[in-house]
């Protein structure tokens, strides 16, 4: 979900050869989810193997990361650990949403509305612990690291850019700038199409690199009066003021000079009344809880790992697999020879 940003900035569209050799940090829940959401059945279940088992984030997990691979970047997938406890109340909404969908779709699906019951259906996807386990085995036979949150994927990922680990977070949430990242990569698709939320509907995309330093500028903030920008529109931490948007939001920012000065406002002028913990979610942006001189093993792929864990135990088409498998170390091969993109066979 993350803060909304949208109105207030102004992306730079890039290409992928502006990110080719250099690393990027990816939001691998914010990914998985993606892949969930939108690689299902045609009735909107979970595309599954035969024992029932979800295969929707393998399968976008792969053939993304042989795109990314053959493209030159370098990706490191970042995976979430413990949230913090100011986010319970977002995780419980969350969950509120997904039982909904879930009696809505059992609905939709009895009385024959597949259209209705697959948009139902996006709205139900869980990412379990086994799956995010299941994702960072394959990423370790394909030679890609993958880092170990403390806390939140994207605020670890945004702190391995800014000291140097990563090139750019990888998300489509805004939420790495409000933690400091210098640069956040959006829409980091080869396909060059995203879904519409909730809509049969596909539009074409390209990557937009946002760079911290310049968003700042153009909107004469501190990086503190960004994030009470998202406290007071609301983020993963808490829920906003209901009429508040980013515009709004800007121009209260700029009357004040500290985050109390935005409680008072809030509660003399908005009748609202913040959390205690506000300032704890201040806190968090400023200084999450994060890995530090991070060691990054780009290895070698290990083929015939890749065809027993997708194809052996989850029903991948093992044709297809060792297809792409071969054509990605052949393209990547050809590529280091021409470019020295670096050691990843």
């Amino acid at each position: 979900m993350g803060v909304s940003l949208s109105d207030l900035v102004n992306p730079r569209q890039t290409s992928f050869s502006e990110f080719s050799g250099k690393v990027v940090a990816i939001d691998a829940y914010n990914t998985l989810y993606q892949f969930l959401t939108s690689i299902r059945q045609p009735d909107g279940t979970p595309l599954s193997d035969t024992n029932g088992n979800p295969t929707g984030h393998l399968t976008g997990l792969f053939y993304r990361t042989v795109k990314l691979l053959e493209a030159g970047v370098k990706p490191v997938f970042v995976f979430d650990g413990v949230p913090p406890e100011f986010k319970r109340a977002t995780l419980d909404k969350r969950h509120e949403i997904k039982v909904a969908a879930h009696e809505s779709m059992e609905a939709a699906l009895k009385a024959g509305d597949f259209d209705a019951a697959k948009k139902f259906s996006a709205r139900t996807v869980r990412l379990t612990k086994p799956m995010a386990a299941e994702a960072r085995e394959l990423l370790g036979f394909m030679g890609v690291p993958s880092v170990q949150a403390p806390s939140e994927g994207e605020a670890c990922a945004s702190v391995m850019v800014r000291e140097g680990i990563a090139y750019a977070v990888a998300s489509q949430d805004y939420d790495a700038l409000m933690f400091g990242a210098p640069r956040l990569i959006r829409n980091l698709s080869v396909s060059g199409k995203r879904k519409m939320p909730g809509r049969h509907e596909w539009v074409e995309t390209s990557p937009e690199l946002l760079e911290l330093p310049e968003v700042l500028k153009q909107l004469g903030l501190t990086q503190k009066q960004l994030i009470w920008i998202g406290i007071l529109i609301g983020n993963d931490f808490n829920s906003g003021i209901k009429g508040i948007g980013p515009k709004k939001a800007l121009k209260i920012v700029k009357e004040c000079k500290s985050l109390e000065d935005i409680v008072n406002y809030a509660r003399v002028e908005l009748e609202y009344e913040f959390p205690e913990d506000v300032f704890g979610i201040e806190r968090f942006f400023l200084d999450p809880p994060a890995v530090h001189d991070e060691f990054l093993d780009f290895g070698k792929i290990d083929k015939q790992a890749v065809v027993e864990f997708l194809c052996r135990k989850h029903d991948f088409s093992e044709e297809r697999v060792s297809r792409t498998l071969d054509s990605l170390v052949k393209n990547v091969t050809e590529k280091k020879a021409q470019k020295g993109l670096g050691e990843w066979f």
